[in-house]
């Protein structure tokens, strides 16, 4: 008498887009926000620039110094 129905419904298929925009919007945020990883990355790539440039800057001044006690 009754036909069972297959497949998904209108309201499944709905919740489930909703639920993976979400998802993405928070993943994008996260990524790509003001205090995402994106910007974490760039200042970890300063920070690593600033300080091969003192490293560098202090071992030219090492071997001056060995330079002149010779």
């Amino acid at each position: 008498m009754f036909k069972k129905e297959r497949g998904i419904t209108l309201v499944a298929l709905v919740v489930t887009i909703v639920v993976l925009l979400i998802l993405a919007g928070v993943s994008i945020s996260l990524v790509v926000g003001e205090n995402g990883i994106v910007k974490y990355a760039q200042n970890a790539k300063s920070n690593t620039q600033a300080a091969s440039t003192a490293e560098n800057t202090m071992m030219k001044n090492a071997i001056n110094y060995m330079d002149t006690i010779h």
